[in-house]
């Protein structure tokens, strides 16, 4: 299986501590060594780095770990291939226009039969199904509302709706932002975390680094981080159950739909 990282914070944030120690289960701690890639939001735009290599040996993602971009929004993925060869192509986050907006979608899990699903206006580059299923999900999105939504409220509960579909078809972990919010739904696996202060330090599980959150950050700085296995061993995680699609915006969890 996959791994995801994902960021929403309430002020440009940079995620090279998060990103470093999920880098590490790219093929040293961890199997998942069949590329990766990494989105940051600014504004209305994004930054995309995507690496077919292995990120635990990427020159591409130690340039990442030192460029400290910041970013409200981020969505991140390392692989492990099990449908579609490895390619730069079949590597995530993979990113479609909607409403005159960047959306960009990471997947963790086997979808059976996802690619019998029809697209109208969406079409995969790759051979994977997640690509498939996220072309799916923004063809949904996009008939049912022509024009984005006036109630927020009203695109999470369709985007959950929609998560219930694929979710009998296998495993079902996604990230999903459209410059505004970011999504996190769990099928089997995924756990978040929110800084605020007083801030702590923190320390990675895989790779031997600290960080003193208080001298890094101001007194108004709130970050919350999704991971599909918590990145560090002294901070409170919170796993999400089973059928759970979080809303988080501006480093806050305004919404947890329930199955």
């Amino acid at each position: 299986m996959c791994e995801l990282l994902g960021m929403s914070a309430n002020v440009p944030t940079d995620i090279c501590f998060s990103f470093t120690g999920l880098m590490q289960r790219g093929g040293r701690t961890g199997p998942h060594r069949d590329g990766w890639g990494i989105a940051f939001y600014e504004g209305r735009g994004y930054r995309a780095f995507h690496d077919p290599h292995p990120s635990a040996e990427s020159e591409i993602a130690r340039l990442v770990q030192r460029y400290a971009i910041k970013s409200r929004i981020v969505v991140s993925h390392i692989r492990r291939a099990n449908r579609g060869r490895v390619c730069l192509e079949n590597t995530h986050p993979f990113g479609r226009e909607l409403w005159g907006r960047h959306w960009v979608f990471a997947h963790n899990g086997q979808l059976r039969g996802v690619k019998r699903l029809p697209l109208h206006f969406y079409r995969p580059i790759g051979s994977t199904d997640s690509e498939h299923a996220f072309c799916w999900l923004l063809d949904r999105i996009r008939a049912r509302f022509p024009q984005p939504p006036r109630r927020p409220a009203a695109l999470w509960r369709y985007i959950h709706t929609l998560a219930g579909e694929l979710n009998p078809r296998g495993v079902c972990n996604f990230l999903l932002s459209d410059a505004d919010y970011l999504y996190a739904h769990c099928s089997t696996q995924l756990s978040w975390l929110t800084r605020r202060a007083p801030f702590g330090k923190a320390c990675l599980m895989d790779a031997d680094m600290m960080v003193d959150f208080q001298a890094e950050t101001t007194p108004d700085d709130v970050v919350t981080v999704v991971a599909t296995r918590p990145l560090t061993d002294n901070e409170p995680w919170t796993v999400m159950n089973a059928g759970t699609l979080a809303i988080f915006d501006a480093g806050e969890p305004v919404a947890m739909l329930d199955r």
